[in-house]
């Protein structure tokens, strides 16, 4: 009886040291969750569920052994074959994967030493041998900038190309086109003044906004969202291929979209003087930003003009620019709705975010910072406001909601801790940092060095939002009822929206059968949100080691970003390019690390480097394989 009782379940997570750690049940505190060595982990691999059975406790840390995988993350990883003793081994690109993988020659499928190849691991029984692995993909010269970007897809799990029978299906579509009995039982807004803001390099327009004035300070806004819905039918290939993948995946250098691109670049995109199908939500809104009356359903659209962020941003600023007037109006709305929901409770958190400049090979030859001005916020917060009215009007039915948890009060405490070391007066209310709080801080330290650092720690305290059939409103938005609606070319659960918002206007009722349908829908959907974002991430983090392997001796001015025992963070200021200086090579002085305050210490000279502290770095070096950046202090 006993022995069963030693036995619990759990995800595992794997230093990079190759040292396990599983979090179970009660026992998620922090540094309390059981260690296991290297030659315990019985083949278990990062993010496996796995049984485990703890040793008998002593006075150090509770260690545990792997005895069973429930079930596997991930079996594929891209990585460089390597060759040893005339065999082959795939080195694994991923930090977490401690052992190579063996590769038989009758599983090389064609590819050769020095190569970077995509491989699925076949077989694993025995822990004490290394797992062999077939070549599912030959992915090209390693540091080649194609090879590593379908790298960092494809160990995400995005794979490139679409199904040949996603595409066919895709081309019919497009060459069918728009017909007359496609316009049956649609609102018609194409005599309404609409048009679209996005990037400069968009190619896909998922949402447009129309504009109509009612009378002196009363105002139609129209939502109008791309109808993918209308195109991609329930159970078809391209739906199926859709929901596996779950959203478009955006790298440095390229887009992996969802739907093929004749759809979601075109047909399905809203652009500029063409017809286009749509599903819309559209306000009655007065001055005061007060939503008066609202409608949603099916519409077409001909939107007239096709803004970047840039030139709305100008057109908002500067009378005499095209549509000034109406784009003016919009912003004040704009601002009327962003100032309620931060009364509402709404948080701020906005992080600054880096675009490259790439030379012809995907080489990058410059970093600059993305602006986020009033035109950005404009589209962001009409979004905001389509998708909290759709979650509110389709939760009488079963539905998928964006929710996102208050977070927890072990979090907030770190929080609170944190930020009180770097000098800041915090109050815990029911053992949560009350939100206006965190906003008057984060107003208070705008442009200073600091921000960012703090920015962070407070988006790491928060929980993630969140894809579920069981609504409990969203935290960060301060709002009760959230859904996505807005994006359906690049986001399954859009999708699924439209669908149910159809089914709400056309009074069907959802079957209890389906909720477990839309369950499985929800969880399999947030865990591809976070792959995809783990991608995106990864490609920034190997475009900006790229770009200072290349500036090796260059002296820059950084922000200390974190502090440990073996060394500070810091971020080069305009780039963002995040590396160590390592303590071993900070000669001045013997530093010691106070974990309390937070900050390193010289010994003689008493010099303290502290959180937000600007210093002058210069590049020692830049490692591509293992996507470090290695700075010294001038």
């Amino acid at each position: 009886m006993k022995h069963l009782i030693n036995k619990k379940e759990g995800i595992i997570s794997i230093s990079s040291k190759g040292t396990g750690y599983v979090a179970i049940g009660a026992e998620k505190n922090k540094g309390e969750d059981p260690e296991i060595d290297a030659k315990h982990l019985n083949t278990a691999l990062h993010g496996d569920l796995v049984e485990i059975i703890l040793h008998p406790k002593g006075n150090t840390r509770q260690t545990a052994e792997v005895s069973k995988i429930i079930t596997r993350a991930k079996m594929r990883f891209a990585g460089v074959l390597e060759s040893e003793n005339g065999m082959l081994f795939l080195k694994p690109d991923d930090t977490k994967m401690y052992t190579d993988i063996l590769i038989p020659e009758k599983f090389l499928n064609g590819a050769k030493a020095n190569q970077k190849v995509f491989v699925e691991i076949v077989s694993w029984v025995d822990a004490k041998k290394a797992p062999e692995g077939k070549v599912v993909k030959i992915l090209g010269r390693p540091g080649d900038n194609d090879t590593e970007m379908h790298a960092i897809a494809m160990e995400k799990g995005f794979a490139h190309e679409l199904p040949m029978k996603v595409d066919d299906e895709a081309r019919k579509i497009k060459a069918h086109g728009i017909h007359e009995n496609d316009y049956v039982g649609r609102r018609d807004f194409r005599k309404i003044f609409t048009f679209t803001i996005d990037p400069s390099d968009a190619k896909d327009f998922d949402d447009a906004i129309s504009f109509k004035e009612i009378s002196e300070g009363v105002y139609e806004v129209g939502i109008h969202i791309a109808d993918v819905s209308h195109y991609v039918k329930v159970g078809s290939p391209l739906d199926e291929e859709a929901r596996e993948r779950g959203t478009s995946v955006y790298l440095v250098d390229r887009t992996i979209p969802m739907l093929p691109e004749i759809l979601s670049n075109d047909l399905c995109s809203l652009v500029p003087n063409k017809d286009r199908l749509t599903m819309s939500a559209v306000f009655i809104i007065d001055k005061h930003a007060e939503v008066k009356s609202e409608w949603f359903g099916k519409t077409v659209i001909h939107s007239q003009k096709r803004f970047t962020y840039e030139e709305a941003e100008k057109s908002i600023k500067k009378t005499g620019e095209p549509l000034h007037k109406e784009l003016s109006i919009l912003n004040s709305l704009a601002k009327k709705l962003t100032e309620e929901r931060f009364r509402n409770g709404a948080i701020s958190l906005e992080q600054d975010e880096v675009k490259f400049i790439l030379d012809s090979k995907g080489v990058p030859i410059k970093v600059i910072k993305k602006e986020r001005g009033d035109s950005n916020k404009l589209i962001e917060e009409f979004m905001l406001l389509a998708n909290k009215k759709v979650a509110k009007i389709i939760s009488k039915n079963t539905s998928i909601y964006r929710i996102h948890d208050a977070p927890s009060q072990e979090k907030m405490q770190d929080l609170a801790l944190f930020l009180r070391s770097l000098g800041h007066k915090i109050t815990l209310r029911d053992g949560i940092i009350p939100n206006h709080e965190i906003n008057a801080l984060l107003k208070k330290l705008a442009g200073k060095n600091e921000e960012d650092t703090v920015n962070r720690a407070v988006i790491r305290s928060m929980a993630k939002a969140i894809y579920s059939t069981k609504n409990i409103g969203h935290y960060g938005l301060g709002f009760e009822y959230y859904t996505h609606f807005t994006s359906p070319i690049r986001r399954y659960p859009d999708i699924i929206v439209h669908r149910l918002l159809s089914s709400h206007l056309a009074n069907k009722k959802i079957g209890k059968e389906s909720l477990q349908e839309y369950e499985q829908i929800a969880r399999i959907n947030s865990e591809q949100e976070k792959r995809a974002s783990d991608a995106e991430r990864a490609s920034i983090k190997y475009k900006q080691v790229e770009y200072m392997s290349k500036r090796t001796g260059e002296k820059f001015e950084g922000v200390i970003s974190g502090i440990t025992e073996w060394g500070i963070y810091v971020e080069e200021m305009e780039t963002k390019c995040e590396g160590l200086v390592r303590v071993r090579d900070m000669s001045d002085d013997f530093y010691v690390f106070d974990e309390k305050k937070l900050e390193l210490v010289g010994q003689k000279k008493k010099k303290r480097y502290r959180l937000g502290d600007k210093v002058k770095i210069k590049v020692k070096s830049a490692d591509l394989e293992r996507k470090t950046i290695d700075y010294v202090l001038v």
